[in-house]
């Protein structure tokens, strides 16, 4: 073998040895490097599993357990700490068959439910490693807010009038268990809520007391009403069998609507703020300071003395004989909530004596031109540091008559406010180095066969031909 071919002998072994301690290390670095890889896996199907998790939870949960799993009336909590450790296959049973003799149905397709089971497996997720803040940021964006009065107080004027009935101290403590556990779904008053009947009815009282007790203590099969057994005692339960009997002799306006503020988010607030732009500010001043056409709203007397529930009925419904219209048949519930939430921000910087707006003579939007005004689709507005991008679909609910406006939010607001400030990392940051080290090593393999099959063939010794 002459100096050439030693030569590349030499460079061949050279190539090999290097290619191969490329691979190796390439392997290694890879293999230190897949726990990380794994974990960061992981936490980005958890991420966008609790992502799925809070709209399925807004959609379908959210008007029995709560804005933020507080849980409503009987209904349990969600937020609970003890949940979070509880086994998953629990969880997953309940949710997919739900509980027999109460208001939890069963979800899973299987059980006749609307969810499948990889869903299911989400609401798990949520439940054990959820943000329940987040969780009702979303319910509140997506416009699906039980809009409900938790708890309420009796008026105690009224309810001292009460003990001078007949068995008058069974009623007040009916009232008062009443305004404690069951105003949340059967209203004020007990005239009932988009979610609940009237208990308050001459039909119900009707009803026999066993039905009546049998109802409370188990429940109705069906419907939203869970079994009170395990909350209130017999004696309890008899008290309030007792109202719901005689509830025609007990004042009218002893159980009051409660001033419920409408929840809000920086996504809500801001699309409140492009509504009011758009359609309000005309009459009502830019900043709600009121014109010659119409009231001041960002005024200290306003916001003090009307309720959230209150100025959601007045948008809605208008008001008769003055330049406000009806609102409710061209925007959508989620729209007015919005606007009612930007509204109510006014208060903490609100004056004690608004100054009027100059202008405000030239009539409404929607009766300029002749044009019927276009409201811009729910989840649009701008906010200083995100955008949300939604598209409200919900449908315009009426405030009662009693001006609860308990009307349920079932428009399926479809769409959350997503922030678009999002930090890019560098492609170096991202880039799986492993690979490129494990492709440099194949490569080199490849091209020194390759080099020595080229060599082998120029090498090759050459076949005299047979001597003639």
């Amino acid at each position: 073998m002459n100096l050439p071919q030693n030569r590349t002998r030499l460079f061949e072994i050279l190539a090999g040895l290097l290619a191969t301690q490329l691979i190796v290390f390439g392997l290694g670095f890879y293999m230190l490097h897949e726990p990380t890889r794994i974990a960061e896996s992981q936490t980005q199907i958890l991420h966008t599993q609790l992502d799925d998790a809070m709209t399925l939870y807004a959609q379908n949960c959210s008007v029995c357990h709560g804005l933020s799993g507080e849980g409503i009336g009987a209904t349990p909590a969600l937020n609970n700490p003890a949940l979070q450790t509880m086994a998953y296959e629990d969880l997953t049973k309940t949710i997919a068959r739900g509980r027999f003799n109460t208001a939890m149905p069963a979800w899973s397709r299987e059980d006749g439910g609307a969810l499948s089971d990889y869903q299911i497996s989400e609401l798990v997720s949520l439940i054990q490693s959820g943000d329940w803040n987040e969780t009702r940021d979303r319910v509140v964006n997506l416009g699906l807010a039980p809009l409900v009065p938790f708890t309420t107080e009796a008026d105690p004027a009224l309810l001292a009038e009460v003990a001078n009935l007949p068995d008058g101290a069974t009623l007040q403590t009916a009232v008062t268990l009443f305004a404690a556990n069951c105003v949340a779904c059967h209203g004020a008053d007990g005239l009932g809520t988009g979610i609940a009947p009237a208990l308050n009815d001459p039909l119900v009282r009707e009803k026999t007391a066993d039905e009546l007790t049998r109802t409370v203590t188990l429940g109705s099969a069906g419907t939203l009403m869970a079994g009170w057994s395990n909350v209130l005692t017999t004696e309890e339960i008899s008290a309030l069998v007792t109202l719901v009997q005689r509830w025609d002799e007990v004042p009218t306006g002893i159980l009051p609507a409660p001033n419920v503020p409408i929840a809000t988010t920086e996504e809500s607030i801001a699309l409140g703020g492009q509504l009011f732009s758009q359609n309000c500010s005309r009459c009502h001043g830019p900043e709600g300071q009121g014109t010659q056409r119409a009231p001041a709203l960002n005024v200290k007397a306003f916001l003090t003395d009307t309720g959230d529930l209150a100025i959601q009925q007045i948008i809605t419904n208008g008001v008769p004989g003055t330049a406000m219209p009806v609102w409710g048949d061209r925007m959508t519930e989620v729209e007015i909530q919005a606007i009612v939430g930007f509204i109510r921000q006014w208060e903490a910087t609100a004056p004690e004596v608004a100054v009027p707006a100059k202008g405000g003579g030239g009539g409404p939007p929607w009766l300029r031109n002749n044009t019927t005004t276009t409201t811009t689709t729910a989840g649009q507005g701008q906010s200083a540091q995100a955008t949300p991008q939604a598209q409200g679909q919900g449908q315009s609910a009426a405030a009662t008559p009693q001006g609860q406006g308990q009307g349920q939010g079932q428009g399926q607001g479809q769409g959350q406010g997503q922030s678009q400030q999002t930090t890019t990392p560098s492609w170096w940051q991202t880039f799986d180095w492993s690979i490129l080290l494990l492709i440099f090593g194949v490569l080199s393999i490849s091209f020194t066969l390759i080099f020595m099959g080229f060599e082998s063939l120029r090498n090759r010794p050459k076949i005299k031909p047979p001597e003639k």
